[in-house]
């Protein structure tokens, strides 16, 4: 039997940006249009008619803005997820992370304009993202008693045998650096890791979101703000200090180096690596050569495999490797090719990320 589409409300005062979206929504059999609005007011208006399972929403409109629409959706205790539509511009990416933290679920860049190639690449990206959002609210709706999943029970991916792993024989070490790589539905996952994180964690953090130039820097400021650790947009030469958080910049590499005196960020604009620059794989390969078994790498929620190579050095070097759950991902796709590697070692639901990295890390120090 088919399955219900996924449908899908857009909010936008362009009528050629709704018509885009439009055809991009219904470019493949399972996202469905349910309606179009050109601005929060009337956007509101329809919801109760046509219950949309997303809402792809502008920022800037006229009568009621995105952020308008967002601070109404919050006082009505709504839940349907929403995925911002954001300008490039840097006044975009400061009211584009405003959004995220009024309830917005996630963002993709507006297409500058109506190249082939530009078109092609975010019709990819947004299909993915209503996809998976989509997914999760309908199967949130059809639950008819909320169920969560023990501690103890074993999620079906690690009910498949993984691959063997070939281990060098190596103590356990006291952890002097976490990495986390993360991607699609990233920004509201480090939200929630970073709201609860143990503030006496006295460990550097290093992070690899896939985001667009410029947004990393408001994203830092924003997890800044609700996170007891200090969290920055990375710079060539900073010191990895323990308590510190560092997010490497769009479009540009970051690995680490262990020098004489402190262990540093280095900065590249080297070729992207599994198409994207700043790329997992490449933070984790160097974290493997210079930190090894005293390393925490963590790959949670994104579409590719970026990253689940790497993160299996760390795992033979003797380092402490987490995934995050298929539950809780928005796209199941990095940790699983990581998972079905064998090169996990802990799969974690989002809720408890938090708690199991300050555990861990505390318990090889």
């Amino acid at each position: 039997m088919k399955k219900e589409p996924i449908s899908v409300l857009i909010v936008d005062d362009s009528a050629l940006m709704r018509n885009l979206v439009g055809k991009i929504i219904e470019s493949t059999d399972d996202l469905v249009v349910a309606g179009k609005a050109m601005n929060g007011a009337f956007a509101l208006k329809k919801l109760s008619r046509i219950n949309p399972d997303v809402i792809i929403l502008d920022l800037e409109m006229p009568e009621m803005d995105g952020i308008g629409f967002l601070k109404e959706r919050k006082a009505r205790g709504m839940d349907i997820p929403v995925v911002i539509l954001s300008s490039k511009a840097k006044k975009g990416a400061k009211i584009t992370m405003e959004a995220l933290s009024l309830g917005a679920s996630d963002f993709i860049l507006k297409p500058s304009g109506t190249g082939s190639e530009e078109i092609k690449e975010i019709a990819g990206q947004l299909i993915e993202i209503v996809r998976g959002y989509g997914l999760k609210y309908k199967n949130k709706k059809s639950l008819k008693v909320p169920h969560t999943i023990p501690e103890t029970e074993v999620i079906p991916e690690q009910r498949r045998p993984a691959p063997p792993v070939e281990r060098e024989e190596r103590r356990p070490a006291p952890v002097e650096i976490i990495a986390i790589g993360i991607s699609t539905g990233g920004p509201n996952a480090l939200r929630e890791v970073f709201s609860r994180i143990d503030g006496d964690l006295q460990v550097p953090i290093v992070i690899v979101q896939h985001m667009p130039p410029g947004f990393t820097g408001e994203f830092a400021k924003s997890l800044d703000r609700i996170c007891a650790l200090e969290v920055k947009e990375a710079e060539d030469g900073d010191v990895l200090k323990p308590g510190r958080v560092l997010i490497a910049p769009g479009d540009y590499h970051m690995e680490v180096e262990k020098r004489r005196l402190a262990g540093v960020v280095v900065l590249s604009s080297r070729e992207p690596v599994n198409g994207h620059r700043p790329s997992v794989d490449v933070l984790f390969a160097s974290v493997a050569k210079h930190y090894g078994n005293r390393t925490m790498a963590i790959i949670m929620t994104g579409m590719g495999k970026d990253g689940a190579e790497e993160i299996g050095m760390i795992r033979k070097m003797g380092g402490i490797t987490i995934g995050q759950d298929a539950e809780s991902c928005i796209v199941f796709g990095m940790p699983k090719v990581a998972i079905e590697k064998g090169h996990i070692q802990h799969v974690v639901s989002l809720k408890n990320m938090a708690e199991v990295i300050s555990r861990l890390a505390k318990n090889r120090n």
